[in-house]
């Protein structure tokens, strides 16, 4: 079983390389890839450690369903009930605050939607009464279409030219659908404490994504520029915590975003070394998530396959004899 657990072990600490490559692969791309690299790096580094949880969880259950008496399973695995409950007790954290998230996010967006009924609406935007200076997105809630929330106060605060990029960039989120991105990140961090920098660097390149459709639908960077750092610094008394539901301009990290509005627009690497190495990167990624994945299933065939060799079934593959012979030695 010794073997077995460092198989475990290695596909809970895949996530930590696989989320450091993916944040150095996305500030190499153009922001919209680098939201969907960040994303899928995600989902597929929180799917291998769920899987590895549940590979390590149902090794006594298993073994019951091979009609294996659990007696025997301890003399050869001590260890495996003990694993098996911290597994089930890890999972069992992961589902509440999964779910407690989830009604977080709903709450939330249920209280914006409450707050925003009060503006006066013009198309898609809703303009609401108030001293506060904000501006954002605010998401599809039940049948209601996405709209863009904007206070008297921050129309007060900027111009005409900056009220338009303002508005491109928020419509840029809704378009998007940057809010479903954004919130499977956000409950991905609940699944594996690594992926909290996955969460953190997506909320930068989704504002970057939105930047720059907001640079393209008025055609001038620098306008664009000056605009997003003006709301940011008008809004930035307002104190209300970026991310999921409500993406805003004012999230992020803003000097960046702004000396990225004053370089040329970003484009997918050109040349072949940066294309290799762009390639390279990307296969790291997905090999580690797979490789947590694929770990996970090599621990449930080999507990399936040791609990055979135990009650002396028929049927044994070659390869399965030779692995079992191979870590076999490592039960105890």
């Amino acid at each position: 079983m010794t073997y077995a657990l460092m198989m475990v072990v290695l596909a809970l600490a895949f996530p930590w390389g696989g989320a450091a490559i993916a944040r150095r692969l996305a500030r190499v791309l153009p922001p919209r890839w680098a939201c969907r690299v960040l994303t899928g790096a995600a989902v597929l580094l929180a799917g291998g450690t769920v899987a590895a949880l549940v590979g390590l969880f149902h090794v006594p259950f298993l073994a019951s369903l091979e009609q294996l008496p659990l007696r025997q399973v301890l003399e050869v695995w001590p260890a495996a009930v003990p694993f098996a409950c911290v597994a089930g007790a890890v999972m069992s954290v992961q589902l509440v605050l999964l779910v407690r998230r989830w009604v977080q996010h709903r709450s939330l967006l249920k209280r914006a939607w409450l707050s925003a009924d009060e503006g006066t609406g013009d198309g898609d935007v809703l303009v609401v009464p108030g001293s506060d200076v904000d501006a954002f997105a605010l998401p599809p809630y039940r049948g209601r279409s996405g709209r863009v929330v904007v206070t008297s106060g921050m129309v007060r605060s900027l111009g005409e030219g900056e009220r338009e990029v303002l508005l491109a960039h928020e419509r840029a989120h809704l378009d998007g659908r940057h809010h479903v991105l954004s919130a499977v990140a956000d409950l991905a961090v609940v699944v594996h404490p690594a992926l909290r920098s996955l969460r953190e660097a997506l909320i930068f390149h989704l504002e970057r994504w939105a930047d720059e459709d907001a640079a393209r639908a008025v055609g001038n960077r620098r306008v664009a520029a000056a605009a997003i750092a003006r709301a940011a610094l008008a809004g930035a008394s307002h104190g209300r915590a970026a991310g999921y539901p409500l993406l805003s301009a004012m999230s992020g990290p803003v000097p960046q975003r702004v000396e990225a509005l004053l370089l040329p627009e970003p484009a997918a690497p050109h040349g072949g070394g940066r294309r290799a190495g762009v390639t390279a990167l990307a296969g790291t990624v997905v090999v580690a998530a797979v490789a947590a994945l694929a770990l996970a299933y090599g621990l449930h065939e080999y507990v399936e396959y040791a609990a055979r060799h135990l009650i002396g079934a028929p049927e044994r593959s070659s390869f399965w004899d030779a692995l079992y012979g191979l870590l076999g030695t490592g039960a105890s």
